[in-house]
């Protein structure tokens, strides 16, 4: 398992970054996107823990920008820009997004992992950033890592085990 010294939980809602062999963990990936960007010339991560796809549906006040794709992912690059990384080299790799509930006739309303899947990807494709792998969808939550040593995410599920990415 990890190292827990150099483990930093981003929880739901949040981001965060990481160099110096530390490690991000996000739980309880449902329909939320856990997006992990790294930088593998100076070994730095970041993570966010996307909520839901945009923030034009944000009732309130005062918007927590780490909730949504649209607002999650901008703030999240500059993060890492801040620490050092460049842009030009991030690697996107996002895991979640499930459809954890069937629901008969709902249309669009309630297919939020998907939508945060498709919003993750439009807003990667806006910022100019690949990405790299991704395993999402299907109906069951996961638990995500990124070693910022490695780059490597780890991706738990009761149903599917342990798999990297």
């Amino acid at each position: 398992m990890t190292d827990e010294k150099n483990l930093v939980k981003v929880g739901m809602a949040d981001l965060n970054v990481v160099g110096n062999s530390g490690i991000l963990r996000t739980t309880g990936l449902g329909s939320c996107v856990g997006l992990t960007l790294y930088d593998p010339q100076i070994k730095v991560a970041g993570m966010a823990h996307v909520m839901l796809p945009s923030s034009d549906i944000a009732r309130e006040s005062q918007i927590n920008v780490a909730k949504y794709a649209d607002t999650a992912l901008p703030v999240l690059v500059d993060k890492l820009v801040d620490l050092g990384a460049s842009k030009r080299r991030l690697v996107a790799k996002m895991a979640g997004g499930a459809q954890m509930f069937a629901f008969a006739g709902s249309g669009d309303t309630m297919r939020i992992g998907p939508r945060n899947v498709e919003s993750c990807k439009e807003m990667l494709k806006k910022l100019g950033i690949s990405l790299y792998s991704e395993d999402t969808g299907a109906n069951y939550g996961r638990t995500i890592e990124i070693s910022s040593e490695t780059g490597i995410l780890t991706i738990r599920s009761v149903q599917k085990g342990v798999k990297e990415l």
